[in-house]
């Protein structure tokens, strides 16, 4: 695990050395006091993933991943972190483009299991090939390139927790799409279904991956005659993904 890098941006000096304590012992660390001081550094170094503080002066992090989106600096997966704010919060971190938050002060085990999980994930999306062809033709329920890149790297145990955290957010997004239809939030629509295209592409649904694609991109552009029957058969797309995930036989050997 030592070839991998890991940036920690945070403006308190005591911070990033629990930071580097903790993550050290297992990854490379480098550090940034502030946004500016972390965006030289993406730009002349190469991470494997970002811990970003959202409370910084000269260039918060909001700003600073705002910055690195619009510029194309990395597409590392990068994790906010906060002392003001709660696990309540994380969707709110999510929808700004994080790829995951966590609350100060850290734990150690989820903060290390956290890193862990995306490093895995950006290693194994970089490695299997998804071709456009395959949304029209012979799209796969559940990608088993993807499934064996990940058993490759880690217990199927810690696999099978994965594609359980899947299913369980999932749930909670499609009900909370569902309460979005009938108030015709569409902006909150298409950030949930933002969220389901990036979980499902990272571990292999690539049935639901291609759907909430085109789904999103109507709802981006502002198409929304066929919003309630797309969500009615991406309901249906996941209820398929549950009965094949229990009976795959990569993941149920």
């Amino acid at each position: 695990m030592k070839n991998n890098k890991v940036l920690i941006v945070d403006d308190n000096a005591l911070n990033r050395r629990v930071f580097q304590n903790i993550i050290g012992q297992v990854y490379h660390c480098d550090v940034a006091e502030n946004g500016k001081e972390a965006l030289d550094k993406i730009k002349k170094e190469a991470f494997d993933i970002i811990i970003l503080d959202i409370q910084m002066p000269l260039l918060d992090g909001i700003h600073t991943l705002k910055i690195i989106k619009e510029e194309q600096l990395t597409t590392v997966p990068i994790v906010a972190v906060s002392a003001f704010a709660n696990e309540n919060d994380k969707d709110y971190f999510l929808s700004a483009g994080f790829d995951d938050f966590i609350s100060k002060p850290v734990k150690p085990k989820q903060l290390l299991e956290t890193l862990q999980k995306h490093i895995l994930m950006s290693k194994t999306l970089g490695t299997v090939e998804i071709s456009g062809s395959d949304v029209k033709h012979n799209t796969e329920i559940l990608n088993p390139k993807v499934v064996l890149q990940l058993l490759k790297y880690n217990t199927l145990e810690n696999i099978k927790l994965v594609y359980d955290d899947f299913i369980n957010e999932t749930e909670r997004l499609l009900t909370e799409i569902e309460y979005q239809l009938k108030y015709g939030d569409y902006g909150g629509i298409g950030e949930k279904l933002h969220i389901i295209k990036g979980n499902s592409g990272t571990i292999g649904a690539l049935e639901i991956f291609y759907f909430t694609q085109s789904f999103e991109k109507n709802i981006k552009s502002g198409i929304f005659d066929n919003t309630v029957k797309d969500y009615i058969y991406l309901k249906g797309l996941f209820d398929r993904f549950k009965i094949h995930y229990q009976s795959s036989e990569y993941l149920n050997p």
